[in-house]
């Protein structure tokens, strides 16, 4: 027997190496936007049976209920839906920006070349399928609904990837989320200069100012997120009184933030190096070296941790087992009564998203290979894209995001008719492709 100490479990592993850092952030983005996606189904299917139920009536009109609150003769209300549209919404769009941030700054998309090649999909994936709606809609009533079909569900996307297990490589999960993120990029853009209402100049200066002020803030030093979020909410009422859709304030702000951490390793290890140095041997709880030393070390481990990696952490579950869910809960309602319907514009959707969403992505990620302008994994086969590019038809969320804005009552349900029969032909389309091979060896395409 020997009374030598043992060594800590921690000292007999190698330290993390860097690419760790990077991975397990996106790994995690990906275990929960699959189980997302299972969460988003169920309250999608139990939104379709509810509104073709007896309850239908009184679940619908539901949704529709004012609320609001008064600031002396200010009166700002909005129904149920609206503030999930609008409010909530914000915070799904800051989320899907602090990702796009992330790779931008430390991922995959940090390589130029490898960038171009999902920015080059995603603007195909977004250009055809509205020019293709466009075409079908021409000179009809829902001409205005172009923009339905240009972004794709990410969850839904993640969650049919997550079914075929290591029957697909890694980079083609990494393309399918940077070109998700994209063009729901794209998508809110064009809600903010599409389908916005007339501009209040003077509210959206103001809101410049707020966006300004956030910018300050960070230059100067403040490291506290309740005073961002005060500053982000005021923001948020002045882009919407400027007669912008509001949910661009999350993008624009979740762009803003910062993806570089303040603490490096190296000086947490000399801050928890002084912890040891300076061990609690004194009573009560006042303002000793001691205990000066522990709220350093408390907020450099905080700190080595980006505000964009904490920001995240913070959010994703919410956005994605809450947020989301609700969205459909509130949205996916559709009466299947095709008396009233109008196929035109069933048809319209289902063939943009279906049919424009993977000719836009193979023939624009096709040019941006041959043209040099971008590179392609080589265990990423055209097959395998194709796959993908049929998912990418599932444009669920934001389809029906979008939807809201572009048609009136009487057009809304067949829109979401031509969405629905899309996911489904698309989901199953490009799994169903996806399971024929399974991914080239790393070094070879096909």
């Amino acid at each position: 027997m020997t009374d030598d100490p043992q060594p800590e479990p921690s000292y007999t592993r190698l330290p993390p190496a860097y690419v760790n850092r990077l991975l397990q952030p996106f790994t995690r983005f990906l275990h929960i936007e699959a189980a997302g996606g299972a969460v988003l189904l169920l309250f999608t299917v139990a939104a379709l049976a509810l509104s073709n139920s007896p309850w239908a009536h009184p679940f619908l009109e539901f949704w529709e209920i004012e609320s609001g609150f008064n600031v002396g003769s200010f009166e700002f209300a909005r129904s149920l839906k609206e503030w999930i549209n609008d409010g909530l919404m914000t915070l799904f769009f800051f989320l899907v920006a602090l990702e796009l941030k992330r790779e931008l700054v430390l991922g995959e998309l940090s390589k130029p070349r490898m960038a171009a090649l999902s920015i080059a999909a995603a603007a195909g994936g977004m250009l055809v399928p509205a020019l293709l709606y466009l075409a079908l809609q021409w000179d009809q009533p829902g001409v205005a609904g172009w923009g339905t079909v240009m972004a794709t569900d990410t969850a839904f996307v993640i969650g049919c990837l997550a079914l075929l297990g290591s029957r697909i490589p890694p980079s083609l999960r990494l393309f399918m989320l940077s070109l998700a993120i994209i063009d729901d990029i794209g998508a809110i853009l064009v809600v903010a200069i599409g389908y916005s209402g007339d501009l209040s100049w003077g509210a959206l200066a103001l809101a410049a100012v707020g966006i300004a002020a956030i910018r300050a803030m960070a230059n100067i030093g403040f490291r506290g997120f309740p005073l961002y979020f005060l500053v982000g909410v005021l923001v948020w009422l002045l882009v919407d009184a400027s007669g912008i859709h509001a949910t661009i304030t999350g993008v624009v702000l979740g762009l803003m933030t910062p993806a570089r951490r303040w603490v490096s390793d190296e000086r947490l290890y000399a801050i928890l190096n002084q912890v040891v140095a300076h061990p609690a041997d004194e009573l009560g709880s006042g303002d000793t070296r001691h205990r000066q030393t522990l709220l350093t070390a408390e907020i450099a481990a905080r700190e080595t941790l980006s505000p964009v990696e904490r920001l995240e952490m913070a959010l994703h579950p919410w956005v994605v087992f809450v947020i989301l869910p609700l969205f459909a809960f509130a949205n996916a309602g559709l009466s299947l009564s095709f008396d009233e319907l109008d196929g035109s514009i069933s048809v319209a959707v289902f063939f943009g998203f279906a049919l424009g969403k993977p000719i836009g992505i193979m023939v624009f990620s096709w040019l941006a290979v041959r043209t040099g302008l971008a590179t392609r994994p080589p265990d990423l086969s055209w097959r395998l894209l194709a796959g993908g590019g049929l998912l990418a038809g599932i444009g669920f969320t934001m389809a029906l995001f979008i939807a809201n804005l572009a048609f009136d009552a009487s057009l809304i349900d067949s829109a979401k008719l031509g969405i629905l029969l899309a996911s489904v032909t698309s989901a199953t389309a490009g799994i169903a492709l996806l399971l024929t091979q399974r991914a080239a060896p790393p070094g070879r395409g096909s």
